[in-house]
């Protein structure tokens, strides 16, 4: 069956388009009053791990405000569940490792698991979403980077400079790039059988590459990065997406993946410079600037099309949507887009 609104898919191709196709990262929760409903009643993890309720959040924007693309409703740190390494997430607090790794003992205890069981609940979510979507729009599959995901296993919790994860890399790298090869053979399993489930394109988050220094982060994430977008991007689209790492947009552009995520630091004709002018980029609205007004957010919705160029562009935010966002500000910036012409 083929998909009748397929404009991301075609974005990815770097086919020429009418106007540029748009979702929005974290669409699938927090600042819908549809989603607090499910939230009232269920924790977290179990949100994550029933499939009703894991695809009934993630088709939710789609029906309010008909993106161009679904993402499944996760959270990147089921994969370090899954290796063995227990994951709670506080209310009002985020994501919290009672017991982070710090020592090559700690590494040695992390599993590679059979993903296919310990994941299962993740595919059938995706065969339930593919229902509810009936093929109207593609559905995104995602993962975390080794190294963000490295970052959340020795710091314990989140943190504006992850001082712990970068001690232990540089003062352990061994027992590091143990732990990074261990993620990246689960995360290259778990995202294949993700595409085997249904799922149309596949997102990496290196939500904290931008701790790195250029010369660390080819170290300790690009490296890994490359490697599953090696083993993927013959199955699937590929989207590569390193908050803050701008400096790394060159090499990015060679990786062979679909496309590539910009944030808003980094200027629309800036990111065509460095990634070369030939691949697909995604992004980069301020997800701040959601709180202007509606009539504003459209304006400089347009004019970041016009400076990305319609072709070649899927529209987004330059990160997840905050969860207090007005609903109509929401609606702004979709519209937005539906309604562009050049």
């Amino acid at each position: 069956m083929s998909i009748k609104n397929d404009l991301f898919l075609r974005a990815l191709k770097g086919e020429t388009v009418d106007r540029p196709p748009v979702w929005m990262m974290r669409q699938a929760g927090r600042y819908l009053p549809e989603f607090m409903e499910i939230k009232e009643k269920y924790d977290f993890f179990t949100r994550c791990r029933t499939p009703d309720l894991a695809s009934e959040i993630t088709v939710q924007p789609i029906r309010r405000y008909g993106m161009d693309a679904a993402i499944l409703f996760s959270d990147i740190l089921v994969i370090p569940q899954a290796m063995n390494i227990e994951v709670q997430m506080k209310p009002n607090f985020g994501p919290y490792l009672p017991n982070p790794i710090r020592t090559q003992k700690d590494v040695d205890n992390v599993i590679v698991p059979d993903v296919t069981v310990e994941l299962d609940y993740v595919y059938q979510a995706i065969k339930q979403t593919k229902e509810k979507l009936n093929n109207e729009v593609p559905l995104i599959g995602f993962a975390g980077s080794p190294w963000t995901i490295l970052c959340y296993c020795v710091q314990g919790q989140g943190s504006k400079n992850f001082d712990k994860a970068k001690e232990f890399c540089f003062t352990n790298p061994i027992a590091a790039h143990q732990l990074l090869q261990k993620i990246t053979d689960t995360t290259i399993a778990y995202l294949k059988q993700k595409v085997k489930a249904g799922v149309n394109a596949v997102q990496l988050f290196d939500s904290w590459g931008g701790m790195l220094s250029p010369v660390d982060y080819q170290e300790f994430s690009w490296q890994y990065m490359q490697q599953i977008i090696d083993a993927l991007k013959d199955e699937t689209p590929v989207i590569a997406f390193g908050k803050g790492c701008w400096f790394a947009l060159d090499e990015m552009s060679k990786s062979g993946a679909s496309a590539l995520g910009i944030d808003w630091t980094c200027s629309p004709k800036n990111a065509r410079y460095l990634t070369g002018g030939n691949i697909t980029l995604q992004g980069n609205f301020d997800p701040t600037r959601l709180f202007s007004p509606p009539a504003e957010i459209k304006k400089m919705v347009h004019q970041m099309i016009t400076d990305f160029g319609k072709d070649k562009y899927i529209v987004n935010l330059g990160h997840g949507i905050l969860p207090n966002i007005p609903t109509d500000n929401a609606k702004a910036f979709i519209d937005a887009v539906k309604e562009y012409r050049e």
